[in-house]
C-alpha cells in the first residue's frame, strides 16, 4: 500500500534533480556536496522568506535563531509542527 505524500512537507531534491545529480560526472563526494547545496538553498529561500530579506541579507545569526525556534517547536509541539521533519 502506498502512502500519500504530505503538502506540508517540504522536498528539498526532487526525483528529477536527485537524477541529474547521479548523472552528473562528478565523485560520489562531489554528489553528495550537489545535494546538500541545492536542498540548502531551498531552506534558506524559506528562511529568508520568514525573515522577509534577500537570501544574501541573511546572516549567520539570523539563521542559527531560525534552527534554534525549528528545534524549539519540534521539542514542544512535536515534529510535525515543526518545518523539518527529521
Amino acid at each position: 500500500m502506498e502512502l500519500p505524500l504530505q503538502q506540508s512537507t517540504p522536498q528539498f531534491l526532487t526525483l528529477e534533480e536527485s537524477e541529474k545529480v547521479d548523472a552528473a560526472l562528478l565523485s560520489s563526494p562531489e554528489k553528495f556536496l550537489t545535494r546538500l547545496t541545492i536542498s540548502s538553498l531551498r531552506l534558506l529561500k524559506q528562511i529568508a522568506e520568514e525573515y522577509e530579506v534577500k537570501i544574501e541579507d541573511l546572516t549567520a545569526q539570523q539563521v542559527i535563531a531560525w534552527f534554534e525556534k525549528d528545534g524549539k517547536v519540534r521539542r514542544e509541539q512535536g515534529i510535525e509542527a515543526a518545518y523539518l521533519k527529521w
